[in-house]
């Protein structure tokens, strides 16, 4: 594509589904303030709220509360076990395509015998989330946030490797957007009831897992096939542009002689 400069093979191009509108580089004017005010504010530890424990009589009474101060019936519900239900409200913001199942309908190689005359063969095609998207997920209060994100792909049918996506909390504070990744343990709908139904104290959000190191064990054979491909180009791409550069400098040293 002229516009996101997006390669593929070409065998897979008819299979490419991308929304490439636009030239690069345009995108929406909030999504730009926000990247300008979460810079340099992603924090590691959870905040002093977060660590609160709550026994169960504090429990009833959040719940209570939280119920109260929300605009919508989707209220939290306390169980007899003394786990509690509720929703948890994620917004999708991923930068890169994901992939989905597509299967392809192929004429039989033994037609003449009885059966069925077609099979399917399991395909991969590829598209981004439109921005914005926001999905809502009934989830236990022992729910973790691994599991979120699992429950998240499946409604969305990816079939990348959960691995490749963290969730993150999103919260405002004097005019800063902070931005911490949970840990896999953690509890999403906890979190929820302690900070109450306010989206600026608290939001979800899905994206990719910006580690600092590549985990290769998050990709599939094929595509770690093709990361070795890639590099093997790219290093002899490296060793012609450096031969080339020393022949010429040889060659002007043979015509100063």
């Amino acid at each position: 594509s002229p516009d996101c400069s997006f390669t593929c093979h070409y065998r897979c191009r008819a299979l490419v589904r991308l929304d490439c509108s636009g030239p690069l580089g345009a995108g929406n004017e909030d999504d730009d303030t926000e990247q300008a005010l979460e810079k340099d504010t992603n924090v590691d530890e959870p905040s002093e709220w977060e660590k609160a424990e709550l026994d169960q009589a504090q429990v009833e009474q959040r719940i209570k509360e939280y119920n109260s101060q929300i605009n919508s019936n989707l209220f939290m519900s306390l169980n007899k076990d003394g786990s509690y239900t509720g929703f948890i409200k994620v917004q999708l913001k991923l930068v890169r395509p994901v992939s989905v199942p597509a299967t392809k309908r192929v004429p039989s190689l033994q037609a003449g015998r009885s059966g069925p005359r077609t099979q399917g063969v399991k395909r991969r095609t590829s598209f981004y989330l439109p921005k914005g998207t926001v999905k809502h997920l009934h989830v236990l209060s022992h729910t973790r946030a691994s599991e979120v994100i699992d429950a998240l792909l499946r409604k969305f049918t990816v079939v990348d490797n959960p691995r490749k996506f963290a969730l993150f909390e999103r919260s405002e504070k004097d005019e800063q957007v902070y931005l911490r990744k949970l840990a896999d343990e953690e509890q999403p709908l906890r979190l929820r009831l302690l900070a109450g139904p306010s989206e600026k104290v608290l939001s979800f959000v899905l994206k990719e897992n910006e580690t600092g190191e590549v985990n290769w064990d998050a990709f599939t054979l094929p595509e770690l096939h093709n990361f070795l491909r890639i590099l093997q180009r790219e290093e002899e791409e490296h060793v012609r542009q450096l031969r080339h550069r020393y022949a010429r400098c040889r060659q002007k040293m043979q015509e100063a002689l």
